[in-house]
């Protein structure tokens, strides 16, 4: 029955209509990124003239030379590396940490419905933007890193996909465990964590795009500019005119090159790291997303 629906022609006509939505939808998402890098190794009366698309014209590296010696550009690399290095680890502990309670049964956990509850309220509504910017200037986190880290260091969506996933494992395992004498940590950490990679790999990889992708937090709560995040950084460079801000020999080699092609190339580098991680977690996404998402 299987095999006949598979060589059915409505099957055939329903795979053809669905590489080609997945076809524009990829291309949605790569031709911008193509243009960019495009127009950052384009020389610069190309790249203002509206010359260049999806190909370089009149090749160069100029930009990408400016880039690399800037030095407000590499602080606010190492700010948004920080960030995410301290952002992940602690939101991966404190969602792991918080789903395996919840993921126990009742009999287990008396207070599990109503801690899952009180998690499914915080992703229907939230304190606001003006309250949260409060707590982090009464706690003197302003102008720290973790400021970027902390507001945001539980994610509700995240637990309850980890702890869904918690649930599908094996009841027989945490049982065999405790005969064996193991407690609730040794289960977690020694059991759960290692069959729970494909979950853990896609919140990781959420967690890592968020973390590295934010910009508006920054301008928030970093009063000095030399504190942004490298999202924060390439945004005020949009909103100003940043000849304004740079030295006499740093115009000079401006003026020979276009803001537009510095920017482009910018972007791109800031793109680079998480294009360099996706591919390493790409083969867990499906499967954690789906498992973690439905079950239970």
């Amino acid at each position: 029955m299987e095999k006949y629906l598979i060589n059915s022609r409505g099957y055939r006509i329903f795979s053809v209509f669905n590489y080609i939505i997945l076809f524009i939808a990829a291309a949605i998402c790569v031709v911008p990124l193509v243009n960019v890098l495009a127009v950052s190794l384009s020389s610069p009366s190309r790249a203002v003239s509206g010359e260049v698309w999806l190909w370089p014209k009149d090749f160069t590296l100029e930009a990408y030379n400016y880039v690399l010696k800037s030095s407000d550009f590499w602080k606010a690399m190492m700010v948004s590396i920080e960030r995410v290095i301290l952002g992940t680890i602690i939101s991966m502990t404190l969602t792991i940490m918080c789903a395996y309670p919840l993921s126990r049964r009742s009999e287990i956990f008396t207070a599990r419905k109503v801690y899952v509850w009180i998690i499914f309220f915080t992703m229907l509504f939230n304190g606001g933007m003006i309250p949260t910017f409060l707590v982090v200037y009464h706690t003197k986190l302003i102008d720290t890193i973790w400021a970027l880290v902390i507001p945001g260091a539980v994610n509700s969506w995240n637990i309850v996909v980890m702890l869904n996933f918690f649930r599908g494992l094996p009841n027989e395992l945490e049982e065999a465990a405790f005969l064996d004498g193991a407690g609730h940590w040794q289960i977690l950490w020694n059991i759960f964590v290692p069959l729970s990679k494909p979950a853990i790999a896609t919140i990781m990889l959420f967690t890592i795009v968020g973390h590295w992708n934010a910009w508006f937090d920054g301008m928030l709560y970093m009063q000095k500019s030399y504190n942004y995040p490298l999202q924060t950084y390439l945004q005020s460079l949009l909103t100003i005119d940043i000849s304004k801000f740079l030295t006499a020999e740093q115009q000079n080699i401006v003026s020979k090159l276009s803001p537009k092609t510095i920017r482009s190339a910018q972007v791109f580098i800031a793109a680079f790291p998480v294009l360099c991680v996706y591919p390493f977690l790409q083969k867990y996404f499906t499967k954690g997303l789906i498992l973690g998402s439905v079950k239970g």
